[in-house]
């Protein structure tokens, strides 16, 4: 193996991520953003390594204070009309956060999904679409070509798209970063 692989494949992830970060319109971010904080709980739904994903980002929000909520842990509460629920999707028809986001809607949470494809048939239900316009398995004419394996360069945007977000609010709050540590677990 060519010891300039690991340099040459770096940048290769890091130039795409970047590429699909620039992408996402700063508008639904603020929405994103504003929707987020004013909900008195934040649940998420996704699955496989978009699940992964979405659980850095509820701990990272736990850290900020908001109350996130993984779907199916066995200490998730009640939804109601007073939250969000946050789908992960590239292509918006995975059958279990589709199914997720019809029951919340039915229980008059907001629904925002975070996804790639804005034809997708979870559209008719959510409040606010996010788009992170990557090659998903919709294959959109827009979508940026990613030579990655599958859907990688969704996940990783997506988990960036979560520490973006994450440092927006702390500057908007002007949180002192040194006292988010009093919600880090401690049990370790």
């Amino acid at each position: 193996m060519d010891k300039q692989l690991y340099n040459i494949t770096s940048k290769i992830i890091i130039t795409e991520c970047e590429k699909a970060l620039s992408a996402i319109d700063s508008e639904q971010v603020i929405d994103y953003i504003n929707m987020v904080l004013s909900a008195k709980k934040v649940f998420f739904v996704g699955v496989g390594r978009v699940l992964l994903a979405l659980e850095c980002i509820a701990k990272r929000y736990a850290h900020l204070g908001i109350r996130s909520v993984i779907v199916g842990e066995i200490t998730e509460p009640a939804i109601t009309k007073d939250d969000v629920l946050i789908v992960g999707s590239g292509s918006g028809g995975t059958l279990f956060p589709v199914g997720i986001a019809r029951k919340a809607k039915e229980a008059g949470a907001k629904i925002i999904h975070i996804g790639s494809n804005p034809n997708s048939e979870i559209r008719k239900i959510v409040d606010l679409f996010v788009r992170i316009p990557v090659e998903s398995k919709a294959k959109q004419p827009d979508e940026i070509h990613s030579v990655q394996p599958m859907t990688s360069l969704f996940e990783q945007s997506l988990l960036l798209f979560g520490d973006v977000t994450s440092m927006m609010i702390v500057e908007d709050k002007r949180i002192n970063i040194q006292e988010l540590w009093q919600y880090h677990a401690n049990l370790e």
